[in-house]
């Protein structure tokens, strides 16, 4: 596993050793991307190098598909519980026993690599690797995508001082510009300034990439041609009579698929245990539909016996996206759902400050056990098994740990201590071989609602049953937007909520599990192309901002081209 064998970090366990994340990538013995190719299953025709440790993946032949386990968590703290870590040392884990495994993940966005959390690959000794090359750069789809977006942004400004033949109403165009990168200040901004020759002038603004409609689409797309196909349908705006303009009607459909027919391909890279792994797509859960692409886990599904994917932050966002927005497209439902827990995050939903987090405090802990009580009947309302992971840290202690355990057991649930970060595959041996039991157990999938149910009702499931709420409110911008929706016949797109991640309720500081809330809506976003309508709840935003400290102030690299603080 490591070029140094001295690195194997047996000390890690008890906190002796702390090498950061960065360092044990760069100390990782990484295979060739064709022996890893030929571990997946591939064929020399089905993959193509991009470098000597990552490959672009097109399937040539279809395979049987394998079975399916989705890793999701229960609300976070504002760093992050693992989800990922858990997510790769339970397909090595599962390598170890003999079962044929991948795992399919999401790219990292560099706002939060450069921000709050950091980089996004796992962690420890369960990380994807060439860990600073995803977090960074990678094989270049998100540059795809931000160019491409902004294509279609620069093309709809020059259309209108070509004469407006579409007769956009300026005031009424929804494409905005995106670019990969906290950058509060570009939220709001005034465009077409200087003069005649330099466009028209109106207001805009940037969202971040990952909250691109593209970046939707293209995560949900099961080819080229439905990748064509869904930008054609992407409405960029309304005419002075108040009618949709779409792509189809610019006329650059074309263009922007050929921005993007590398994009398109799934992501070859490898963990530090050898596991093949996919990673492709990266739309944010708080603000989109929170999951790597269809192609990805349906390619890996070919692939392997067993596919492990994540969905992002809590249960209530990308677990429920995933289950009514991923699963019918993709066509099939998780076998087995694992959520992934942790004591400090119990502690903070129970009330201890973030200051005091590894302090042992059991009377937080059984506090906090509300908000995985939530999340376990949120997973186990589709119907599947769920299984927790505890996802232990150095200091956690025994009585801790043995209290989530009994608590996930009397409710209908059985909770796995898990060590990956210090131990790899090793520390998931007994979750993998629960999850393979509760594989076997075929369950039929309960959807959370019909395709053709009224919006409202959509609505209101994901709130009360989802959230626990007590129902949701529309403020008049909002209302108007449905009026408007219902009138085109779109009011019967799957719902995206856009909501914090820290809380059940669109107020952040609302922990644990709340009850009898009201979610409030300010307004809806069309994503006519990917498929779904946003609602925009509480103060969310498409566009973050850098924290006091970003993570770019630990970020560095020496003459040796050596990264440190990338973790």
């Amino acid at each position: 596993m490591f070029k140094d064998k001295s690195l194997l970090l047996s000390g890690r366990k008890w906190g002796i050793v702390m090498l950061s994340d960065v360092e044990i990538a760069q100390n990782a013995e990484i295979w060739p991307i064709d022996r890893v190719a030929e571990r997946a299953g591939l064929t020399p025709d089905e993959f193509e190098p991009y470098g000597r440790d990552k490959a672009k993946i097109t399937l040539q032949k279809k395979r049987a598909r394998g079975k399916l386990v989705l890793v999701t968590a229960i609300s976070p703290t504002p760093a992050g519980e693992g989800k990922s870590t858990v997510t790769v040392g339970l397909a090595d884990a599962m390598n170890q026993a003999g079962v044929k495994t991948m795992v399919a993940l999401r790219e990292p966005s560099m706002g939060p690599v450069m921000g709050l959390k950091g980089g996004a690959t796992g962690g420890g000794m369960a990380q994807v690797i060439p860990m600073a090359d995803i977090n960074l750069h990678f094989t270049g789809d998100f540059h795809a995508l931000t160019s491409a977006h902004n294509t279609l942004a620069a093309l709809i400004d020059n259309s209108l001082q070509q004469g407006n033949p579409l007769q956009l109403n300026p005031r009424r165009i929804v494409w905005k510009r995106v670019l990969d990168v906290n950058d509060r200040a570009l939220r709001h901004i005034n465009i077409g300034l200087g003069g005649m020759t330099s466009g028209i002038p109106r207001e805009s603004g940037f969202d971040i990439t990952v909250a691109s409609e593209l970046m939707a689409i293209l995560t949900l797309s099961q080819d080229l041609m439905d990748l064509r196909t869904r930008i054609e349908r992407i409405v960029i705006g309304y005419t002075y009579d108040n009618e949709p303009v779409t792509v189809a009607q610019l006329g650059v459909a074309g263009a922007l698929t050929v921005m993007l027919k590398d994009a398109i391909k799934p992501n070859l890279v490898q963990t530090l245990e050898h596991t093949p792994a996919l990673i492709h797509g990266g739309p944010f859960a708080n603000i989109a539909q929170g999951t790597n692409s269809v192609l990805a886990t349906d390619t890996a599904l070919q692939l392997a016996d067993f596919t492990i994917t994540e969905a992002g932050f809590g249960a209530d966002l990308g677990g429920e996206k995933f289950m009514d927005i991923k699963i019918p497209i993709l066509g099939q439902a998780p076998d087995v759902v694992v959520l992934v827990a942790t004591v400090r995050a119990l502690k903070y939903n129970g009330g201890q400050s973030r200051e005091n987090l590894q302090n042992p405090d059991l009377k937080a802990l059984q506090a906090g056990l509300k908000n995985l009580a939530r999340h376990l009947q949120a997973m186990q309302r589709y119907g599947k098994p769920v299984l927790v992971a505890i996802n232990r840290f150095v200091t956690d202690t025994d009585e801790e740990v043995a209290l989530i355990q009994q608590f996930a057991a009397q409710h209908g649930s059985q909770a796995y201590e898990t060590n990956v970060w210090s131990q790899g595959g090793q520390g998931a041996l007994k979750l993998a071989q629960a999850v393979q039991e509760a594989a076997d157990n075929e369950q039929n999938f309960q959807p959370l609602y019909q395709a053709d149910d009224a919006f409202e009702t959509k609505l209101q499931k994901i709130v009360t049953e989802i959230y626990g709420g007590r129902g949701y409110e529309l403020a008049p911008k909002a209302q108007q937007q449905l009026v408007t929706f219902k009138a085109h016949g779109w009011d019967k797109m799957p719902v995206v909520m856009a909501k914090t991640q820290y809380s059940f309720s669109d107020d952040a500081k609302q922990l644990g599990a709340p009850e009898d809330f009201i979610i409030h809506i300010r307004e809806l976003e069309l994503k006519n192309g990917a498929g779904f309508i946003v609602a925009l709840t509480g103060n969310v935003l498409t566009m973050p901002g850098l924290p006091e400290v970003p993570a770019a102030n630990r970020i560095d690299i020496d003459a040796h081209g050596r990264i440190t603080g990338l973790d």
